[in-house]
């Protein structure tokens, strides 16, 4: 008589291990700006500390003359692979990828040297969208947009506890420095282990291309 196995019980997601050495994982506030293009081809970023200085930047590599060009010509920004590279004074701490998309987003997130961290994983079409933080096929976390519009988006971990926020309400350096329309702000509530760490760090930062470029305007 063959005995019958229960079911092997998924494992819990394992958070050991230090994000990379970088100042964008040791800062509790992160302020992100835009840089105002006539016509935005190449989508560029600057982060800066909450006192201003900064110290770091994400820039889109890895476009051909022909997808500037569609770019340029069309609104099908949406439809095509982006990739990013979130960068501090010592070099490429994150690189993501997102790839063609038709109705739902899907970031790859890799360190700078090219290992495999997790995903960006959009959950659901209509309503208030949110997107899972992945690990080996795992939910580590998640982005609730709370209202699309207003850029109110918390992010949770498994647990569903909030351990980071981003918005455009704070009134610190850039209430003078910035236009508002140009910035938003992440607060970070406590210090994260990896790989969750990476991941709210490569969400947040990039919640504008790799996560809201279609711009659809839901709450």
């Amino acid at each position: 008589m063959q005995v019958q196995q229960a079911p092997a019980q998924p494992q819990p997601v394992q958070y050991g291990g230090a994000p990379p050495r970088s100042p964008l994982f040791e800062q509790p506030t992160l302020v992100v700006n835009q840089k105002t293009k006539l016509i935005e081809l190449t989508n560029e970023y600057s982060v800066f500390d909450a006192n201003g200085q900064q110290i770091g930047a994400v820039v889109q590599v890895g476009q051909s003359a022909a997808k500037k060009a569609l770019r340029f010509v069309s609104q099908l920004d949406q439809f095509l692979t982006h990739q990013l590279e979130v960068r501090d004074a010592h070099g490429v701490v994150l690189h993501l990828t997102r790839p063609a998309k038709l109705v739902k987003s899907r970031v790859q997130v890799s360190r700078g040297d090219g290992t495999p961290v997790g995903e960006i994983v959009q959950a659901n079409v209509f309503g208030k969208i949110r997107f899972d933080l992945v690990v080996g096929g795992q939910v580590a976390g998640a982005i609730q947009a709370e209202n699309w519009r207003a850029w109110d988006f918390s992010i949770t971990d498994h647990t569903g506890q909030e351990v980071a926020r981003i918005t455009k309400k704070w009134e610190g350096f850039l209430r003078t420095s910035f236009t508002t329309a140009d910035n938003y702000v992440v607060q970070v509530h406590r210090r994260l282990e990896d790989p969750l760490a990476s991941l709210v760090v490569a969400s947040a930062l990039t919640v504008d291309t790799t996560l809201k470029q279609d711009d659809r305007g839901f709450n």
